[in-house]
């Protein structure tokens, strides 16, 4: 059946219907208070009856919101749009802002959505569309609102998703229409669920199946009630077809059965579909569209921009952060930017700045203080489009045989719909997932890039395509591949093709997605043709195919869009600015800032040397945390540092590394003196006192975060050597919220040894470990001190400490007790074990202690652990039979353990 547009000639029946519509239609009043200063938002809710269909008896109700504020006179008019599986409600507070910013705003819901009656029929020319020219009718009728003739209101319209269509089927079949600023739409509906010949069968099956059944939204979160749907639509549709059109629910069934798309289904969709009436429309276009999106891709966009553009009407396009994969954002700045732009072509406000005729969000960074991705923007005087200013890189790879599996399982995986959100946003960070099986893929890639390459644009390669069926569905992506060969996945977007007539082989051109993301230096381009996705159709039959490239990657750049600056937040300019003012009053007190000491050359090849070092903390004036420190460290060695809790070991450590100045004494690593910042800690790895790892990313993630805040070149991370000491395996590429303390724990001290430093210092490397694991740690610091380098310990493990470390130092209430190599300490003939029959009372081990020549004298597991201060073997054992002691034997101590507790005092 040929469908009928509406004629305009027509309007001047449907002004008269629309007339009694006031009169009769039940119409409700409401006002909202205005925020603050702001003038009150007066509200109309009424239902308007429309007709079921063209020439037809019946009739649906459409539910309806009328917005004003402030003053009498006329004004230009808006309608606002919502998204599929949305309503009226959504739109509420942008209606609000806009009619408070001086115009007449109507919203209202869909066929089929909200509590409006009728069945969906995706945008149908008879149906919604021409709902839309009878709200014009209305709106002509309110003496709120501008008119540029009789029955002709001055209306722009706007909406995202399934409103955006709208607004661009609007403006293309009602010469009434003003203005539109459309967001994340399409242009062809049929090449966004059927891109290439290829069924989109899971974005499908969400549109039909919420259409179908209990009604939900379809993109989520703010960005769902601002521009793309997350509405509640009535909760009385039945199960089967629901509330779409028969025709649209037989077309989707065919279609999912058969796997692929057919010419009527094609042809139902593009009737319905703004690309039908390109050559109509000629106002002036303002395009969102979102970087991250499976559904409606940058494509659609550019093929839109380019249609309107021709007609010669004004156009801009917006690509925006966020899309139907992943949320859209920015919606206080596309509002924004819609109201200035409604101000030039609805107002007439010549001074209103519309913005560039391009711009793209670009993401630079997350921010510290709530972990979102951080958004910079970027303009150009032109749009570029898809294809602008080419250059090849160079591909490898000789032809490849890959399989279509039975079935088409397992598939590959790129977007998913809500569940690829994080994956999708962090894929701007240098981050992602993504999922290619064996055996079902052909991979080609590029050399290690020269410079860095900002892809700005659809990617196109030359390949030829063998099937033994004679047909292939391939579906093509490039990754940006990192130095230490993660892949990453550009706003995980895929594009699918079928290739017919290929039993003997056919040469085709491939338009990959259209991107915005840079390929930093040192990374990889590499093509990927896949004979799965999770979000298409494949073929379920077996197939084998042969690929092999026809010429290099051709990549668009956009060199005249240029990043803005960053703005800068006010601690940007106000700390320096508060510095300053420190400085001065420094300056007038007298007091001088203190210059590093030079370097010292006779140190240049020792790792470390404490000198006198002191530190007090303010809230323990009366203590020392540490006091008069010295000790000196070569290279091969593997010092441990030894103290019980609050001995001053992790003081000592921060100030090593430059994190906390001491009151007194110096740090000298290779003959420099520490200070905040100092160059030579750029030779020294440390784990204190715990890593900080960003859960929600992998192990190999974090550790390439990590070098890459360095700014130190790639190939000096040692990345793998790093690794293996880790001893991960696949649990490297699972996020760290998943790890066991144990595998932090190795995690962190593989982030350590980043970088093979000269000086590697642990703080409890041990803990969470299991034996095995404990048995390999030691192995590993013992081996990377043989290499010539140095390891300084600290550990309360002091078996593992006898074991591991070749010299020790052993703190005590800030200060040195002892320090030198292990034999020594644990074999000197100072400490002996005297074994006695029986216990060991208190008070025995008090009377040896305060022997003459005797440093101290504790209870121990077979007897008493005695340090001789000045007197020998002898004259104790003769001391020992005068207080009678039952002695049993004296000889010399050969435990760490005890040495230790000897060495202290007392008890750890």
């Amino acid at each position: 059946m040929k469908l009928r547009f509406p004629r305009l000639r027509g309007r001047r029946l449907a002004a008269t219907a629309a007339a009694a519509v006031v009169l009769a239609g039940g119409g409700t009043w409401a006002v909202a208070s205005g925020a603050g200063g702001d003038p009150p938002v007066h509200r109309e809710d009424r239902f308007m009856p429309m007709p079921e269909a063209p020439g037809g008896s019946g009739s649906v109700r459409i539910d309806t919101s009328f917005f004003t504020a402030g003053g009498t006179g006329r004004r230009p008019a808006v309608l606002l749009a919502h998204g599929f599986g949305g309503s009226k409600d959504d739109l509420r507070g942008q209606a609000e802002e806009l009619a408070r910013s001086g115009y007449a705003v109507l919203t209202w819901s869909a066929r089929g959505f909200g509590r409006s009656t009728g069945r969906i029929g995706l945008n149908d020319p008879d149906h919604e569309v021409a709902d839309v020219s009878r709200l014009l009718d209305w709106l002509a009728t309110r003496p709120e609102v501008e008119l540029d003739g009789d029955k002709d209101p001055k209306v722009g319209i706007a909406g995202g998703s399934y409103g955006g269509a709208i607004a661009l089927l609007a403006a293309g079949h009602d010469k009434r229409v003003d203005a539109i600023a459309p967001q994340v739409t399409y242009w062809n509906l049929a090449d966004a669920l059927f891109p290439s010949g290829v069924f989109k069968k899971l974005w499908t099956g969400i549109f039909f199946t919420s259409g179908s059944a209990a009604p939900g939204p379809v993109t989520g979160g703010k960005a769902g009630a601002a521009q793309g749907g997350g509405a509640q639509a009535s909760p009385s549709a039945a199960l089967g077809c629901g509330r779409f059109e028969k025709q649209l629910c037989e077309m989707y069934e065919r279609v999912a059965v058969a796997g692929k798309p057919d010419a009527q289904a094609r042809e139902l969709l593009e009737r319905r579909s703004p690309s039908a009436v390109a050559g109509r429309i000629k106002v002036p276009t303002l395009f969102f569209q979102g970087r991250t999106d499976s559904l409606f891709p940058l494509d659609h966009a550019d093929a839109a921009a380019g249609a309107i553009g021709r007609n010669g009407a004004p156009v801009a396009v917006d690509w925006i952060a966020g899309g139907h994969d992943s949320g859209i954002g920015e919606t206080d700045r596309t509002l924004s930017r819609t109201r200035a732009w409604f101000d030039r072509y609805l107002k007439g406000d010549e001074s209103a700045d519309t913005g560039p005729a391009f711009r793209v969000s670009r993401t630079g960074g997350i921010d510290t203080t709530d972990g979102k991705a951080q958004l910079r923007g970027a303009s150009g005087e032109r749009y570029p489009g898809l294809r602008n200013d080419p250059r090849t890189v160079a591909l490898s790879g000789r032809r490849q045989t890959f399989a279509n599996p039975p079935g088409a399982a397992p598939p590959a995986i790129s977007a998913v719909p809500g569940v690829g959100a994080a994956a999708s946003q962090l894929s701007g960070l240098g981050l992602g997932l993504s999922l290619d099986f064996p055996g079902q893929y052909a991979r080609f890639d590029s050399a290690r890039l020269d410079e860095g390459v900002r892809v700005t644009g659809s990617p196109a390669v030359k390949v030829n395509v063998a099937s033994d069926t004679g047909e292939a569905v391939l579906f093509a992506k490039v990754y940006d591949v990192g130095p230490n060969g993660q892949q990453v996945l550009p706003a995980q977007l895929v594009a699918p093709v079928r290739v017919t007539d290929a039993k003997g082989g056919r040469t085709v051109e491939l338009r990959l997605p259209a991107i915005d993301h840079t390929f930093e230096s040192g990374h990889r381009m590499r093509l990927v043709l896949a004979a799965t996705d999770l979000g298409y159709a494949s073929p379920a039959a077996p197939a084998t195919y042969g690929v092999s490239l026809e010429g290099g990657l051709s990549v668009p750049t956009a060199p005249d869009v240029r990043t803005a600056s960053a703005a800068l937040p006010w601690w940007t300019w106000g700390l320096p600015l508060g510095g300053a003012v420190v400085a001065a009053v420094l300056l007038l007190t007298g007091r001088r800032r203190v210059t590093a000491p030079a370097p010292d050359p006779a140190l240049a090849g020792v790792p470390l040397q404490i000198t006198g070092l002191s530190k007090r903390y303010a809230k323990s004036a009366d203590r020392y945390a540490v006091r008069d420190l010295s000790f000196r460290v070569e290279r091969g060695q593997v010092l441990g540092l030894l103290g019980p809790n609050g001995a001053g070991k992790t003081t000592t450590l921060r100030m090593l590394m430059g994190l906390i100045r001491p009151d007194g004494g110096e740090v000298r690593v290779f003959g420099q003196a520490v200070r905040p910042g100092a160059q030579v800690l750029s030779r020294v790895g440390a784990f204190v006192e715990g890593a900080g790892f960003l859960p929600h990313l992998s192990g190999r993630a974090n550790l390439d975060l990590y070098w890459q805040a360095t700014g130190r070149p790639a190939e000096d991370a040692h990345l793998d050597e790093a690794l293996d000491i880790a001893g991960l395996g696949p649990a490297l590429e699972r996020a760290v919220r998943t790890y066991s303390q144990g595998m932090r724990q190795r995690l962190a001290i593989a982030q350590a040894m980043l970088g093979l430093p000269d000086l590697l210092i642990l703080d409890e490397p041990t803990n969470g470990l299991d034996p095995p694991q404990i048995r390999e740690m030691r192995e590993v610091m013992i081996r990377y001190a043989a290499a010539g380098r140095t390891v300084i310990v600290s550990s309360h493990l002091l078996s593992e400490v006898e074991q591991t470390c070749s010299h020790l130092v052993v703190m005590d209430r800030g200060r040195l007790v002892t320090a030198g190599p292990v034999a020594d300490i644990v074999g000197s003939g100072d400490t002996l074990l005297v074994g006695v029959e029986g216990e060991v009372s208190e008070v025995t081990a008090e009377k040896v202690a305060a022997l003459p020549g005797v440093a101290s004298a504790v209870r121990a597991e077979d007897g008493l652990l005695v340090r001789l201060d000045g007197t020998s073997a002898p004259q104790l054992l003769a001391e020992l039979v005068r207080l009678e002691v039952p002695v049993a034997r004296v000889g010399p101590h050969r435990r760490l353990e005890d040495a230790f507790l000897t060495l202290i005092g007392g008890p750890a």
